[in-house]
């Protein structure tokens, strides 16, 4: 059995997925996974659709060197943005196999949050590349790993709505005067 990086789920509302040595840049999924956290499943399965059909963005906030802007930014409060289709599609893989796993144990899946997603970098594989001069280069590649849980969402709790008159503070000092 392996162990994920969080702790504090129920497992019995809970269903998860990982992926190990996958070879997709870690900083673009990193950002993708970024943004899906907290996302309800069948929202952000249709959110990476867009992105892989260039309709909306990723935005990128850490690993943004280089990065252009975009106006599909915006939604999320950035300006760069970018789609990397190929952690798009290895995400999309892990959300449906979490899916699977969920309708397997018997969870509701229109109810399904991402909880927690987790990409950490993976050790590098080394190729080479010729250089001018008879020189050689390295040529790295940065897989990641990724695991990620999806969690039922509890049912929200409607609050009273009798609404209590608030008394200022020189009032509540003026009854308790005249009570004393």
């Amino acid at each position: 059995m392996v162990r994920y990086a969080v702790t504090d789920i129920n497992s019995a509302k809970s269903a998860k997925a990982r992926g190990s040595y996958l070879r997709v840049h870690f900083k673009n999924t990193r950002e993708t996974a970024a943004a899906i956290t907290g996302m309800n499943l069948r929202k952000a399965v249709a959110y990476l659709g867009d992105v892989k059909e260039f309709k909306r963005a990723i935005p990128f906030r850490r690993f943004n060197g280089g990065t252009g802007r975009t106006a599909q930014a915006k939604e999320f409060g950035a300006t760069l943005g970018r789609w990397p289709v190929k952690s798009v599609e290895f995400l999309l893989g892990l959300l449906k196999n979490a899916e699977s796993n969920a309708e397997t144990k018997g969870l509701n899946l229109e109810t399904l949050i991402i909880k927690h997603i987790q990409v950490n970098q993976a050790p590098k594989q080394r190729r080479r590349t010729y250089r001018a001069h008879g020189r050689i280069n390295a040529y790295m590649s940065s897989p990641c790993h990724i695991e990620l849980v999806v969690e039922e969402a509890e049912k929200k709790v409607e609050k009273e709505t009798s609404v209590v008159p608030r008394l200022s503070t020189r009032r509540l000092a003026a009854r308790q005067r005249l009570s004393a």
